[in-house]
């Protein structure tokens, strides 16, 4: 007859997912040691993973904060160029406030 398949439940895959960001062993070390198929810890793994989890050395978590800073950046620059835009705009507005202000002769 067929294996009797184990089934986990939402808050035990999210703490083993949790648990195998904190370590610093393979996901194949600790499939074994848990008993539970490696396929299935990178499924649960894509599903509830946290980079919050991660220490800062996991080469992943280096490139997601290296993403991230690119796009602040990218944003940055974005804003500053609008923000320029605008500031060359008002100075344009000022000095036509000014001549049109004058008193016609």
């Amino acid at each position: 007859m067929g294996e009797h398949r184990q089934r986990y439940n939402e808050e035990f895959k999210k703490q083993t997912v949790q648990f195998i960001q904190e370590q610093t062993k393979t996901v194949a070390d600790l499939a074994e040691e848990l008993n539970i198929p490696k396929s299935t810890l990178h499924q649960w793994m894509s599903q509830y993973r946290e980079l919050k989890y991660e220490p800062a050395a996991s080469m992943d978590r280096v490139r997601e904060l290296e993403a991230q800073l690119k796009e602040v950046n990218r944003l940055l620059q974005e804003k500053e160029s609008k923000l320029s835009d605008v500031e060359e705009e008002l100075a344009i507005v000022k000095k036509a406030v000014h001549i049109f202000s004058k008193p016609r002769n």
